[in-house]
């Protein structure tokens, strides 16, 4: 898998992550919240991860979404940080 390919699959992987706890990073970026350089900190986080192939099998299973993500997700304090954000606001 060539870079950019999997640079490309880590960003729709933290994209879904997102939606699966009900975070729209578009919308963030638009209130301000929310940069490219985030993103792309946030990717190369997850590109850091050992098995994306069992991230997308968690989020196949949490297409409805959920309340937290995986443990071993390397973006879990940030995420679940901005959702709390969210949901108490």
């Amino acid at each position: 898998m060539s870079g950019q390919a999997k640079y490309d699959e880590h960003t729709e992987l933290v994209e879904k992550m997102a939606e699966t706890l009900g975070l729209d990073l578009t919308e963030e970026m638009m209130a301000g919240n929310w940069t490219p350089e985030d993103m792309r900190a946030t990717v190369s986080r997850c590109l850091g991860c050992t098995d994306p192939a069992h991230c997308k099998g968690w989020l196949d299973d949490h297409e409805v979404g959920a309340e937290e993500t995986p443990g071993y997700c390397r973006n879990k304090d940030l995420l679940e940080a901005m959702r709390a954000r969210l949901v108490t606001a």
